[in-house]
């Protein structure tokens, strides 16, 4: 049975669903050492003890950073994000969302591969205050299936259907439209299929600028609105 190391945890895999974990690779004391400071060190005590895997049956895969670092840069270079904070790739999803820590600004910002959307949030106050465990407890926490899974042009969810018509994900690959949406493509199941996860998220960075989106939270507080 696994050990859960904290309540947390323990509600992402049981009470929302997400275990077992599936194609776990360990985390090798080089790679904990590598983001020990960059990243908060309850990130690094979930790696340490689960390693990089995936939950869900595959929906959703913590990842190794190092892995994602090229497909990072290619996603925010040129935006007014790039060189705001050292990112990281900390969580994708069998759709290529992509999660994004920040060591400034801790769960900073949500890559949408698919449409082309990037979701800044800035949490760099509760960072300042040492906060980044909390911060990265709370974000396993509140993974939810239903939000991360995609809906096609008819609303209706995809993983499911898309394990039963391809088969599951290894832990390098991910489901993609063919043709791409961002190049006119329909968003349907039989439009699916399995690719290699960071060869596809290059290709899909360079069909156009992505769009960023407002910061909600951040414009409220700008305005005055929302102390």
């Amino acid at each position: 049975m696994t050990r859960m190391i904290d309540e947390d945890f323990k509600y992402f895999y049981r009470n929302s669903g997400f275990g077992p974990a599936v194609d776990t690779r360990p985390a090798g004391e080089s790679t904990l050492t590598l983001y020990r400071g960059k990243l908060p060190e309850k990130l690094l005590e979930y790696w340490k003890a689960y390693g990089f895997s995936g939950y869900g049956g595959g929906l959703f895969w913590m990842t190794d950073p190092s892995e994602y670092s090229e497909v990072l840069n290619a996603w925010i270079y040129g935006t007014p994000l790039y060189g705001t904070d050292d990112f990281h790739v900390i969580g994708r999803t069998a759709f290529g969302r992509l999660m994004v820590w920040g060591t400034r600004t801790g769960p900073c910002m949500t890559i949408l591969s698919m449409t082309s959307m990037i979701f800044p949030k800035d949490n760099s106050k509760w960072m300042s205050q040492g906060k980044g465990d909390a911060l990265a407890s709370s974000w396993v926490e509140r993974l939810d299936k239903v939000d991360l899974d995609e809906e096609d042009e008819a609303g209706q969810p995809l993983f499911e259907r898309a394990v039963n018509q391809l088969g599951h994900l290894a832990p390098d690959e991910m489901y993609a439209f063919t043709p791409a949406l961002r190049a006119g493509g329909p968003c349907r199941l039989d439009h699916l299929k399995k690719v290699k996860a960071v060869e596809h998220l290059m290709l899909l960075a360079q069909l156009g600028e992505p769009e960023i989106m407002l910061d909600i939270v951040k414009e409220a507080k700008d305005r005055g609105v929302w102390k």
